[in-house]
């Protein structure tokens, strides 16, 4: 069985804790900046990091579209915090006009929910199809005000989702690649 060929949107963020990561599940893992980058890969994750940056440089790469007609094509993508708020289609609080989105999953989030970077914090959280707690590092992050009636809410905490899934997206508010468990990232490819 071939390996899945993973892209990790490389413009901004630790995209380099996700290739290693997804390394350790058995995919082959690339860091994607340009559309013939994009277009070599089977699934693409968009990680952390600050989503406005990853936005506009997207767009300034000329990505944007490109990444949602692969989505709406039906590839699977993974986004993390900072790629959680990219792959939604609504903000509410802070830059709404001025950040690119995707809009792939029917979401709306709210950015540096849970308080600023000083608020970080690890707790475990239970998450559908995952067997045992899932260990989650959040910072910086954004929760999700509502979902639309073909998201699937697979974890919560404090009563506000931090994972979903509609279709072949996967989002989640906290960073699965900082733990070394691979469950999120397997959960992904087996999409």
């Amino acid at each position: 069985m071939t390996a899945a060929r993973v892209g990790v949107l490389a413009l901004q963020g630790d995209f380099e804790a996700h290739q290693r990561i997804l390394r350790a599940a058995g995919a082959e893992a690339i860091a994607v900046r340009t559309r013939e980058e994009l277009e070599s890969v089977d699934r693409l994750v968009i990680p952390g990091g600050e989503s406005t940056t990853i936005g506009k440089l997207a767009a300034d790469y000329d990505l944007i579209e490109p990444l949602r007609k692969r989505a709406e094509g039906g590839m699977p993508v993974l986004g993390t915090c900072a790629g959680l708020i990219v792959c939604a289609r609504r903000i509410e609080g802070g830059m709404r006009g001025e950040q690119p989105l995707l809009g792939i999953v029917d979401v709306t989030v709210r950015r540096n929910a849970f308080g600023r970077q000083v608020d970080s914090f690890e707790t475990d959280l239970d998450v559908k199809e995952i067997d045992s707690p899932v260990h989650a590092v959040f910072i910086r992050a954004p929760w999700i005000e509502q979902v639309g009636a073909a998201v699937e809410v697979l974890a919560q905490h404090g009563g506000r989702p931090v994972a979903a899934r509609q279709g072949r997206v996967l989002v989640c508010s906290f960073h699965p690649e900082l733990t070394g468990d691979e469950r999120i990232h397997r959960l992904f490819l087996e999409l």
